[in-house]
């Protein structure tokens, strides 16, 4: 018996990750994305972890999240943390993993009402 829908209404889903794509409800996108709980997603201008900056995570201090779920793209890489201190400064908990493990938690997360945004890493073709 099921309690609990599978989705929320509103809230953004990524509903299939591969290298290359990213689909978001029904949107197919081919670039790094920010998805936000709610409201518009929208590409990240990073493709790999060696190109991110203070700039990219302090980007995402504007959707106020309680927890950004980082995709570090098909492998696990961590970036440091000083990339993010304006995000832990402002007690929002980040988590890395590979994107795809990125996708399903943020999809769980934002499905249990969570102020949740993904940053996922793609590298088209690369």
């Amino acid at each position: 018996m099921k309690f609990q829908p599978d989705t929320l209404d509103g809230v953004n889903n990524i509903t299939h990750y591969d290298v290359d794509t990213l689909r978001i409800n029904a949107d197919v996108h081919s670039t790094s994305m920010l998805v936000p709980w709610v409201g518009q997603a929208r590409a990240w201008d990073a493709r790999r972890v060696e190109e991110l900056t203070q700039a990219h995570f302090d980007a995402l201090l504007e959707y106020d999240p309680e927890v950004v779920i980082f995709g570090s793209g098909p492998k696990l890489k961590f970036v440091s943390p000083a990339l993010y201190r304006g995000l832990i400064e402002r007690r929002i908990g980040v988590e890395t993993m590979d994107s795809g493990a990125a996708c399903r938690t943020y999809t769980v997360l934002a499905n249990e009402g969570r102020r949740v945004v993904a940053a996922i890493l793609l590298a088209p073709g690369g």
